[in-house]
């Protein structure tokens, strides 16, 4: 299941992934629909239903660029992508493995992968030092930090997070990786109170970089 507001009717779209055990009714309930009506951007919300959980990435990679992203790419002169928590693990995922036609990324807490992997890095003396071996390389967690060090996405990016989110203390590293991000802290943790807020200034954001009123 997907939802969207006006589909077709503008000219830029925000393919927004949800987070793990989330659905798009999520978003909805959230008002992040209404908000974007009330806004008056020229911009429409497809939120897909990708199933998302941490064993299914790679599949829920595939199924997002065939059965979404190809279509949408026909459809809208502008895409953008973006994601919530693990949603937003994904979109930088593919951003880094695809980002042609890409205007740039949405991120709300992006999932920065597991404590395994992100101590494993460090016990290697940080990301600079750490050298992946096979197994590591064939991880999709891995693969985020391997590609963020070789300066991949190279996209504009938007990334909010809660200041009391239980991953902010690695989300600041990320964030530092991507080169041409715009980093929003606001209280709160790894949920709505925080993500509710970078909605509205994510917007502001769009309007900034391109996305213009109806």
């Amino acid at each position: 299941m997907s939802q969207g507001v006006r589909a077709g009717q503008a000219s830029a779209v925000l393919v927004l992934l949800p987070g793990a055990k989330m659905h798009p009714d999520d978003v909805i309930r959230a008002g992040w629909h209404d908000i974007l009506r009330e806004a008056g951007l020229d911009l429409d919300l497809h939120v897909p239903d990708l199933h998302l959980d941490p064993a299914g990435q790679v599949d829920a990679l595939a199924h997002l660029a065939n059965e979404h992203l190809a279509s949408l790419r026909q459809r809208y002169a502008r895409l953008w992508l973006g994601g919530i928590s693990l949603g937003g693990l994904l979109a930088l995922l593919q951003a880094q493995r695809d980002p042609a036609g890409l205007q740039g990324l949405c991120l709300f807490a992006p999932y920065p992968g597991s404590r395994l992997t992100t101590n494993a890095i460090e016990r290697a003396g940080g990301l600079e030092a750490w050298v992946p071996d096979d197994a590591q390389r064939d991880d999709v967690e891995f693969q985020l930090w391997l590609n963020l060090r070789e300066g991949r996405p190279s996209l504009p990016s938007f990334l909010g997070f809660g200041r009391d989110d239980r991953f902010a203390g690695t989300m600041r590293p990320l964030a530092q990786r991507l080169s041409r991000s715009t980093v929003h802290e606001v209280p709160g943790g790894h949920d709505w109170s925080a993500w509710d807020p970078l909605w509205l200034t994510c917007l502001a954001w769009l309007s900034e970089h391109g996305v213009g009123k109806r």
